[in-house]
């Protein structure tokens, strides 16, 4: 397995994130862990977001602070996934969200990166103080189910999303 880093998102980093967002648009696929990256036209807006969000002060009233990560491949400094981390929970993300959200490009998967982003981002959590640790999936990403599982995480249920989508809810223990 390659070494892999995460390092908090930067304009360092803008011209891979953009190649990154337009990987997934052009695959109609939507960036899980994205602090919504595709939902954004301007990649400025996007880091002023992610600014804000990373500061519970700046903090828009309807979010939670978060911590925005790129994964990044030592060997050729590649990104090949990004992963958010929200500091607490509010309803929406308690029902459908969790703590963490995560997701690797698709010219990057089957590799094992999803794994090892989690695992990283769960002793980030650790040093956040976050126990209990939330994590959710479509009930038809099988990959990310199967990367929660091998992570000790045990499914409470299964809950149906605003989109109509079958999501299930799983509880990590750190």
């Amino acid at each position: 397995m390659e070494n892999l880093k995460l390092v908090p998102a930067s304009a360092t980093y803008a011209a891979q994130i953009s190649n990154y967002r337009e990987e997934f648009i052009k695959n109609g696929e939507t960036i899980h862990g994205g602090a919504m990256l595709d939902t954004m036209d301007k990649l400025s807006d996007w880091f002023e977001h992610i600014k804000n969000t990373s500061n519970a002060e700046t903090c828009p009233k309807n979010l939670v602070t978060e911590s925005v990560y790129i994964c990044i491949r030592v060997s050729d400094n590649k990104m090949v996934g990004i992963i958010n981390i929200r500091h607490k929970l509010n309803d929406y993300l308690y029902n459908f969200g969790g703590h963490i959200g995560y997701s690797i490009c698709k010219s990057e998967r089957q590799k094992g990166y999803g794994k090892k982003q989690l695992e990283m981002a769960l002793k980030k959590c650790t040093e956040l103080g976050i126990q209990k640790v939330l994590i959710t999936c479509d009930k038809d990403n099988i990959a990310s189910r199967n990367t929660i599982l091998s992570l000790k995480g045990i499914m409470e249920n299964e809950v149906i999303n605003t989109d109509g989508n079958i999501v299930q809810r799983f509880w990590i223990n750190l």
